[in-house]
């Protein structure tokens, strides 16, 4: 399946930086391991197993831990497929987050143009793969690192499934699992270098459900309800809305079950809904009113409607203290070059694109650090937590530049050395990260007052799910 495979087993060579002694041995230990790495992320690639059902991934994780030495706890928060591995002891506890699951339908091969796997239906297309390898590496390295410097604290890694519409990190952060930590690290692949601390938008999700009455649609269609005309009434009054909200809101759906045969009433049918915002608060006001039309369209086709919230989510809470820290770890590590090999492959998969694409050479850059306090664009269960732990992340270039999330593109280079390279990158600048909040405690309490006056005197962290039990049949 992998086309690109000639330098799976060789670390790559970043930019020439002196370092500390210490901090130097971290950097080599990941480019020792960087084959066993790669290999890795490519099993858990091939694999591309959805949320909830990421079995085989999560267990292959678990293992790279328990051999490095780690304490695992798995199955944590009534989710077989989430774990918290644990080294060391006492404080400060820093956290790096792994996600792990892959996305529907988006099958794809490691080569420069469209091919579907022939034995797979799905595909990473945000990266998850390299995502939880890329931070067990990391992980594992800042281990090694407490033990030679003989510093006090505990590394954990959290083993997240399902953020892909699962919601998984809030179901962890709803169990307490994150009530004694100091400091959350995560990153996320993408097709450029970026440390900002950025917001993102807060998500709530439902499905819902209409039943109505069953009839022959030409001979009796006045003995049936059509439970079909209750989700597109229900549509129809979503769509009118969305000329009386905010402009940076977010409403879109799809009907998931809609009947079974034109001339059959339809009885049963399904609207799957998405509501965003920056702000929390928002979602939930905006969600409420997605309620409303859902209980006016029952009303007014004679049919009975329920929903089911299947995930919820804040936007992120952005940490200037931390986030400045991971920026500057990856501004002095810098960016990567490619080879010949992966030049001719991205310059393929660039052809691809209907707008001009950065430069291939944007590899090597890291971008300039800014604050964004208001969302755009996507979401993630990391929010919860950045509510609750001072949270910093960061992306890196594990696709070629110009490519959207979500994409053939974005699978396609994911299984090959440009994602392994982007991988590395991203590990070197948590280990980094992680070691000096570990020798600055100061650090973590600024972070921690940062965090205090950004969310309120207040606040007080109440999830948007409600207490419903994890879906773990939500793929299905």
């Amino acid at each position: 399946m992998r086309h690109l495979i000639c330098f799976l087993f060789l670390p790559f060579t970043l930019f020439a930086q002196e370092w500390p002694a210490d901090r130097q041995a971290m950097l080599d230990r990941i480019d020792r391991q960087a084959g066993q790495y790669s290999v890795l992320a490519d099993q858990i690639w091939d694999w591309a197993e959805l949320g909830y059902q990421e079995t085989r991934s999560s267990a292959a994780l678990r293992q790279l831990l328990a051999e490095a030495g780690f304490e695992i706890e798995a199955g944590v928060a009534d989710i077989p497929t989430a774990f918290v591995a644990s080294y060391g002891s006492g404080s400060p506890v820093i956290a790096i987050l792994g996600e792990f699951d892959a996305l529907p339908g988006v099958s794809q091969a490691a080569v420069p143009y469209p091919a579907e796997r022939t034995d797979a239906p799905n595909g990473h297309a945000c990266g998850h793969h390299l995502f939880g390898v890329g931070s067990a590496a990391a992980a594992i390295a800042v281990r090694d690192w407490l033990r030679a410097t003989g510093t006090a604290g505990t590394i954990r890694f959290y083993g997240t499934p399902a953020e892909e519409g699962g919601a998984g990190k809030v179901y962890l952060v709803r169990a307490g699992l994150f009530d004694d930590v100091d400091g959350v690290l995560h990153w996320h692949p993408g097709d450029g270098n970026q440390a900002d601390a950025r917001s993102s938008l807060s998500n709530k999700s439902a499905k819902f459900r209409f039943r109505g009455k069953a009839s022959h649609a030409a001979f009796s269609p006045w003995k049936g309800r059509s439970a079909l005309d209750g989700v597109e009434a229900m549509n129809y009054l979503a769509n009118l809305m969305r000329e009386h909200v905010e402009p940076e809101t977010r409403i879109h759906y799809v009907i998931t079950r809609g009947g079974e045969a034109p001339n059959v009433v339809p009885a049963q049918a399904e609207v799957f809904y998405y509501v965003r915002h920056p702000e929390m608060e928002e979602v939930k006001a905006l969600f409420e009113r997605i309620v409303r039309a859902a209980e006016g369209a029952a009303w007014g086709t004679e049919t009975e409607m329920s929903y089911e919230v299947v995930h919820g989510l804040y936007n992120v809470l952005p940490n200037r203290t931390l986030s400045e820290i991971v920026h500057q770890q990856l501004a002095t590590l810098g960016g990567y070059r490619y080879s010949e090999t992966e030049r001719a492959f991205a310059q393929r998969i660039q052809e691809s694109f209907a707008e001009t694409p950065p430069p291939l050479t944007s590899t090597q850059d890291v971008g300039a650090f800014t604050v964004t306090e208001r969302g755009s664009g996507g979401s993630t269960d990391v929010g919860d937590v950045s509510w609750i732990v001072p949270t910093a992340g960061l992306s890196t270039a594990t696709w070629v530049p110009g490519t959207s999330p979500h994409s053939w593109q974005a699978v396609a280079a994911g299984g090959t050395s440009i994602g392994h390279k982007g991988m590395l990158l991203a590990a070197k600048t948590l280990a980094l990260s992680a070691a000096a909040y570990f020798q600055q405690p100061e650090l973590l309490q600024e972070a921690k007052s940062e965090l205090l006056r950004r969310r309120g005197a207040d606040f007080v962290y109440e999830s948007l799910l409600g207490d419903r039990k994890p879906p773990l049949d939500y793929r299905n």
